[in-house]
Parts: structure tokens; C-alpha cells; sequence
């Protein structure tokens, strides 16, 4: 695939030992790390020091932690291309999940596509599992669906719906502000399956929270930004309902024609299909 048509992006804040892991994965599948932009939200690790010796696209350095949705605007805006991958620090990606994942949404006209998770620990062979699983289930799609651990984006979704909300104590919840907006919109998206990640698992969200001495079910967001979605109780509980129907759906017809779904954690040394 041609580099000029995509430009990669995501934050980081601390968790360098992740942010190198993710990075040493791009590098082994082949990513030209020119198209990669990093926006570091005020780490005090050493994470600034090992950024600075990548020849990547380019590093913007906030010196606070200004949050997901500054920072992954900056990052679109700083490199534009005709696709924006936004994505966790806290990934390892596999062989071809880049171009498998354009060519798939280009395939099926989406703008806005997710590719198949594994979250965890990597206690397993993720680049075997990968390949097998993109092969095993290239042509499953679940649409309407979305998540932010890593989402590819159509230029032409900006100039519809706009950016991310660039609103620090969102902490968290600029993807469902953005998602909702698509929604909307009726911007077709899909989460396919014939491009893999491991994800860690909200690693920084997780060291945010113990900073703050919140326990790991409490909310980092401030707790009504709900409120800017602008709808009721009933709309919000009944949206819900039929998201968790949904993904009953998806999760039971593809267990029953490939025997594992798209979305799987990785527990006691196996797998637990979501």
C-alpha cells in the first residue's frame, strides 16, 4: 500500500515498556514508521527519551496531560492523508492488519472501520493466531460496529461531523461523543475480522486511575459527561439494550459458523469469546 495514503497516530502518557512493544510490532510488520505521528501527554517516565530517538513522521509533546481527543487531533491534523488510523499505545499489531483493514472498508464502501481484538495478556503466539484467525474470518463484518482501541478514518468524515472534542476532563469519553456523532450522521462503519490487534487492556487508563486513587470500577471521566449526548434516561437505556442485542447476535452467529467471534479475551490460558 502506498504510505502517502494513511497516516497513523495515537497518545501516550508513562507506559513506555507498551508504547515500545506497540512500536517494535509496527516495525516487524513492515509500518513506514514516516507515517506515524506521536503525541505524548506530559509523560514522566522515560517514554519522551525513547520517542525521540524513532524516525518517526513526528513527535508533539504537551506539557500536560491534555487528553485523548486533543491529542489525537493533533495528530490527524498534523499529517493528513485520505485515511487516519487513531490508535491505543497499548496494542501489538499483526502481519498486513493496516492494509486488510483500508481494503476492507474500501471493499465494503465504510468510513470508519475497527479491526478484531484480543485482549489480556500475551501469554499466547499472537503473530500465528493472527494470521490464522485474518484468513479464518476475512469476510466477517460486524456492522455498525466500532470501538477506539484502534479505528481507521475517511478524510471525508471530517468535514461532516468534525474532529474529536477537545475537552480534557472527558478522559475517556471523546470515542462515544465522536461515535455518537457518526451515528447520526448514518456514516457506515464495521468491525471486520480480516485484520487482528492484541490489546493490553486500558493500560493507561488503569495508571490514570490509580493516580487519581480511583479503584478500577470507578469512572475516570467527569461523571455527567452523558449529559452531552442530549439524550434522555429512557433513549440512553434503551440504546444500550439494543447494543448489548446486537452483540449477542454477532456473537452467536459467529460462533456458530467459525467457532470464535471477533472480540476475545484471553483468560487462564484461553480464549473467551465476546
Amino acid at each position: 500500500m502506498n504510505p502517502l495514503k494513511y497516516a497513523v497516530t495515537f497518545a501516550c502518557y508513562n507506559q513506555v515498556e507498551y508504547t515500545r512493544q506497540c512500536i517494535d510490532s509496527m516495525i516487524k510488520h513492515g509500518l513506514d514508521l514516516s507515517r506515524l505521528i506521536i503525541i505524548d501527554n506530559g509523560s514522566t517516565d522515560n517514554t519522551r527519551e525513547y520517542l525521540k530517538a524513532l524516525p518517526i513522521g513526528d513527535l508533539i509533546l504537551n506539557d500536560s496531560n491534555l487528553g485523548c481527543g486533543v491529542a489525537w487531533n493533533q495528530g490527524a491534523l498534523k499529517l493528513q492523508a485520505e485515511w487516519t488510523i487513531i490508535m491505543n499505545n497499548d496494542v501489538i499489531v499483526s502481519e498486513n492488519w493496516l492494509e486488510n483493514l483500508i481494503e476492507t472498508a474500501e471493499k465494503n464502501k465504510l468510513k470508519i472501520i475497527s479491526p478484531a481484538l484480543i485482549e489480556g495478556p500475551l501469554d499466547y503466539d499472537f503473530d500465528n493466531f493472527a494470521n490464522d484467525a485474518s484468513r479464518k474470518m476475512s469476510t466477517v463484518l460486524r456492522l455498525g460496529g466500532r470501538h477506539a482501541v484502534c479505528l481507521a478514518i475517511h478524510d471525508s468524515v471530517w468535514p461532516e461531523i468534525g474532529y474529536f472534542q477537545p475537552v480534557p476532563k472527558l478522559l475517556g469519553y471523546e470515542d462515544t461523543l465522536f461515535f455518537h456523532e457518526a451515528e447520526k450522521a448514518g456514516i457506515p462503519c464495521a468491525i471486520t475480522g480480516s485484520s487482528w490487534l492484541h490489546h493490553y487492556g486500558s493500560i493507561t487508563q488503569t495508571a490514570m486511575k490509580r493516580e487519581r486513587g480511583l479503584d478500577s470500577k470507578q469512572g475516570l471521566g467527569y461523571r455527567y459527561n452523558y449529559r452531552l449526548l442530549n439524550q434522555s434516561w429512557l433513549q440512553r437505556k434503551l440504546g444500550k439494550i439494543q447494543r448489548q442485542h446486537q452483540a449477542k447476535l454477532w456473537r452467536d452467529n459467529e460462533l456458530k459458523l467459525h467457532g470464535m467471534t471477533l472480540h476475545g479475551n484471553r483468560v487462564n490460558g484461553g480464549f473467551e469469546w465476546l
